[in-house]
């Protein structure tokens, strides 16, 4: 098996762990635009740098949800907030991950952080 072959079974099995069978309000109009870039990014991003040992994925996924939070990228923390629920991370710790990180990021930044975890962690 090739090299990327490996990596990509990798990813698809933390991809599963992650998202599960897809990801609420999916509708990415830049995958469609350019699916062999979301593919390589995926690819690399899940099987070479999620699959490495020496962190499990719950806490990749707070490490990610921090760093998403911090970068103000809103769309992308919808999704991987979404996958923290699925790995079993409770709501309260992802809004103390949150709260820890807006000392760091300013208020802006956490207020947008907020604003996309009230889309994904409102009660049904």
């Amino acid at each position: 098996m090739a090299e990327n072959d490996e990596l990509r079974d990798k990813a698809l099995e933390v991809m599963v762990q992650l998202f599960g069978g897809g990801v609420k309000g999916e509708a990415m109009p830049a995958r469609e635009l350019a699916p062999e870039f979301f593919e390589l990014a995926s690819t690399f991003c899940f099987g070479g740098f999620w699959a490495r040992p020496g962190l499990d994925l719950r806490s990749r996924s707070l490490c990610t949800v921090a760093q998403l939070a911090a970068l103000g990228r809103s769309d992308e923390l919808k999704i991987h907030l979404q996958g923290a629920l699925n790995l079993g991370v409770s709501r309260e710790e992802l809004l103390e991950v949150l709260m820890q990180t807006s000392q760091y990021t300013g208020i802006p930044a956490a207020v947008a952080a907020l604003n996309a975890a009230a889309e994904v962690l409102a009660p049904a």
